[in-house]
């Protein structure tokens, strides 16, 4: 037997001892040939009829198999789309959230700036007063010493 067969030989000769067993099983039947032809066609017909009954049951499951998953289908896209909904709706919520608190933070830095602002103008003016008296007390006294 070659390598490039790999057992076909066997299968071969299985087949062939098949097909010699059912010829000398047909010719050397106590049934006559006529009987025997009934008795093919009989369990043929038989065979034919569990086999559509068989392809009709798988065709039902087949189609119940199909609805389920559609079924299925349609429910996990519902959950998604309200899965979806929810993330949507807690983003506008915290970013409504945030510019909130922006806008807080933002009025609070306002006011701590103007209350600066206003601090370093008193303290501006404060200064400035300061520089006028000490200047015109400066002038007072040049001008005694030239007087005197």
């Amino acid at each position: 037997m070659s390598k490039n067969r790999k057992g076909g030989g066997f299968l071969l000769g299985a087949a062939l001892g098949a097909i010699a067993g059912a010829v000398a099983g047909i010719l050397t039947a106590p049934k006559s040939g006529e009987q025997t032809r009934k008795d093919i066609e009989r369990k043929g017909k038989k065979a034919l009829k569990e086999a559509k009954a068989k392809g009709k049951q798988l065709e039902r499951q087949g189609r119940q198999a199909a609805k389920n998953i559609s079924r299925e289908g349609k429910r996990v896209a519902a959950s998604t789309r309200r899965t979806a909904k929810a993330v949507s709706r807690s983003a506008k919520s915290t970013a409504n959230a945030a510019k909130r608190s922006a806008k807080r933070n933002a009025s609070q830095a306002k006011r701590t700036a103007m209350k600066k602002a206003n601090q370093v103008k008193r303290t501006t003016n404060r200064n400035i007063r300061k520089a006028k008296n000490s200047a015109a007390r400066s002038l007072e006294k040049g001008a005694k010493r030239l007087r005197k």
